[in-house]
């Protein structure tokens, strides 16, 4: 039996509106307060009510709009680094514009993020995924319920913001380059990541640009843990390779720690960069190489797209790239070293 959670969006207040041609607050009264209502037009709200199966929200439903005003953010690990400046850029910003922002954890799990999307889906105003695993079919139907704009996810039709990956793999690999690597490997993420298949092909089609070979390993959680399980494998790989590019910081600082534990110094014998410039990135042993970014600003800017959703939904529906920029650390050095 299957005992997946649904994947559609509760149908809200404003669904059965729209469906009904009358005013949300009109459905709203005719729902809750039917004696304001005309009994024709109370019939007709009711019974478009339940053709479309709506479950009332008791909490919005006492509300003449049906809106209490509350954003939605999904992240898929609420304990990475990474997402902290977003969830606080995101908060200030939806805070300035009158609204409330719940935040739910997906723990990278698509069941667990269509839950969180179908409980909250008739209380919020709007979402923003970051880093979604759902399926296509699934967040194009949140969308077609409510504003929705993607964090390093690109899916056409909906608003999304994503990192540059191509710059940031240009940086990363013009850094290696410049440093005599030659040879380098790819510590790959989930691979049901959207963001690190674009970060994989980006560093992928500039190394060979350049000259350099690539190898890949993985997929690994983008985890402390996953980070050991890299490194062994690193370890045990190319024994040419003088450099590994991480997926993600935590992935980074996971194979810090193994290959100091396995007496492999960093960056004597291999190079390391990573992604992200998570807060810890700039205080490590050695202090991380990494691509930056501005998360507070770039969770303002999300949030932007959502309230813009909310108050023009049939404004065009974009990409929009952000720039990075590599931070040079002390965990890269020249290749000549490591001989």
């Amino acid at each position: 039996m299957d005992h997946s959670p649904p994947t559609t969006v509760p149908v809200t207040l404003h669904d059965v509106a729209r469906a009904a041609g009358v005013a949300v607050s009109t459905v709203s009264r005719a729902l809750s307060n039917p004696d304001r209502v005309s009994e024709r037009t109370r019939e007709h709200v009711r019974a478009v009510a339940e053709r479309m199966d709506y479950r009332p929200n008791r909490i919005a439903q006492a509300l003449p709009t049906g809106s209490m005003r509350m954003l939605g953010l999904l992240v898929p690990d609420i304990t990475n680094p990474h997402h902290f400046g977003l969830v606080r850029g995101a908060e200030a910003q939806a805070r300035a514009a009158g609204y409330t922002l719940v935040l739910g954890d997906t723990q990278g799990v698509p069941e667990l993020e269509a839950e969180h999307a179908h409980r909250l889906g008739s209380a919020v105003d709007g979402f923003v995924l970051a880093s979604p695993r759902g399926t296509d079919e699934s967040l194009r139907q949140l969308g077609g319920r409510r504003p929705v704009v993607l964090y390093n996810r690109e899916l056409p039709g909906l608003r999304s913001v994503v990192t540059d990956a191509g710059d940031a793999a240009r940086q990363i690999v013009d850094h290696l380059g410049a440093l005599g690597h030659r040879a380098l490997t790819y510590l790959a993420g989930p691979a049901d990541s959207w963001a690190d298949g674009v970060r994989h092909r980006a560093v992928a089609e500039h190394a060979r640009a350049a000259g350099i070979t690539l190898r890949s390993l993985g997929p690994f959680a983008p985890t402390l843990d996953g980070g050991t399980a890299a490194a062994e494998a690193a370890a045990a790989g190319d024994p040419d390779a003088t450099a590994l590019v991480a997926f993600n910081d935590l992935l980074a600082i996971g194979v810090l720690r193994r290959l100091e534990r396995r007496g492999i110094r960093v960056p004597d014998d291999v190079s390391v960069v990573g992604f992200d410039d998570v807060p810890e990135a700039a205080y490590l042993y050695p202090p991380l190489t990494t691509v930056r970014q501005d998360f507070a600003a770039l969770g303002g800017l999300i949030m932007q797209k959502v309230l813009i959703g909310l108050e023009e939904p049939d404004s065009a529906t974009e990409t929009m790239p952000l720039p990075a920029t590599l931070q040079v650390r002390q965990s890269t050095r020249s290749a000549t070293a490591h001989e």
